[in-house]
């Protein structure tokens, strides 16, 4: 079976999860291209500016691992780590993602099971995966505060949890996300978490440095690294919130790298 359909009721579900689900479902036609894009490509690249992996340095060995992609949009993350040797599972909030996903599933004759649902909530039992990994799913579309305990309960111990989102930095720079981060701070460092923009019914959400290190250690974590991605010189980037020349001098994305603890 490669599609698991999780439908919790959705007056169960908080309004950020609902919201989300139908903008992603109106985005969804606009990653079709770059999702077909990424299964076609055997090296791995992060983030909006396409950095190589062996340039980031995130992922360990993965072969034979059994691995979560929270929020896998149209799962690329999983191709790319099922072609290395990993049992990869994607969950994700959009019906409309996930038929792209199956989709490019057909195409390229790469089977693992994909569910509908939110990442905050997974139907597996504690202890199903030695690795956790969001790139701009449940990492900045969940709310840190369910989904990172949620992770915790899914990873064995000794298990990786891995996740990139936006940087805090340009967070603080942002106030509406077509126009480009400059060097003015908008907003407050401290109380980061629920974010909405002027242009759109999502919801997203971001914490400061300190309050991730807090939230990862209360839910049995090691932190083994924060990777805070440069782009190369004159680098572009489709989205209209950052450019390369902002993002050479101060990070516009980063990636945390944690261990759950064995005792």
């Amino acid at each position: 079976m490669t599609l698991l359909d999780w439908r919790a009721m959705s007056t169960d579900l908080p309004d950020y999860v609902l919201r989300n689900r139908a903008s992603w479902d109106e985005y969804a036609k606009d990653y079709v291209e770059g999702g077909h894009r990424r299964w076609s490509e055997n090296r791995i690249t992060w983030g909006i500016w396409g950095l190589p992996e062996e340039e980031v340095g995130l992922l360990p060995d993965v072969s034979g691992l059994d691995v979560i992609e929270l929020g896998c949009g149209t799962a690329y993350v999983s191709a790319w780590l099922a072609r290395r040797g990993a049992r990869p599972v994607g969950i994700d909030n959009s019906p409309a993602q996930l038929e792209t996903a199956r989709r490019y599933q057909r195409e390229f004759n790469l089977a693992f099971p994909l569910l509908f649902g939110n990442a905050e909530t997974v139907p597996y039992p504690d202890a199903s995966f030695d690795l956790a990994i969001s790139e701009y799913g449940a990492a900045i579309w969940c709310d840190p505060y369910r989904w990172i305990p949620e992770a915790a309960r899914l990873l064995r111990p000794g298990g990786r949890l891995i996740f990139l989102g936006n940087a805090a930095i340009l967070m603080l720079c942002v106030f509406d996300e077509e126009v480009p981060a400059d060097n003015v701070l908008k907003r407050p460092y401290f109380g980061m978490h629920r974010f909405e923009f002027p242009d759109t019914t999502a919801v997203e959400f971001h914490i400061n440095h300190g309050d991730w290190v807090r939230l990862l250690r209360a839910n049995g974590f090691e932190i083994e690294n924060l990777v805070e991605l440069q782009p190369p010189e004159g680098a572009r980037t489709g989205y209209e919130f950052v450019d390369g020349e902002w993002a050479r001098q101060w990070p516009a994305e980063e990636a945390w790298i944690a261990r759950k603890k064995t005792r």
